[in-house]
């Protein structure tokens, strides 16, 4: 099981939730971290959403980032 983190600044919504889907459905772990005030909403149970910097500071992110086995930005 592999830990997925999408970094989403805005773009098409359609392609993040595929894409988060799949890797649920691979049995990955999932967060999103959600960049300067972008809004991402039906996501499947599971996923963990965090706003950044309001919930998830820079540094927290950071680490995130170098926890991650994949990171993918939107």
């Amino acid at each position: 099981m592999a830990a997925v983190l999408h970094l989403f600044k805005g773009g098409d919504p359609d392609l993040v939730r595929a894409a988060v889907e799949r890797a649920l459905g691979a049995g990955d772990r999932v967060a999103v971290a959600l960049l300067h005030g972008a809004a991402l909403s039906m996501l499947p149970v599971g996923v963990r959403v965090q706003r950044v910097p309001d919930e998830l500071s820079w540094d927290a992110l950071l680490e995130q980032i170098f926890a991650a086995d994949q990171v993918v930005t939107w």
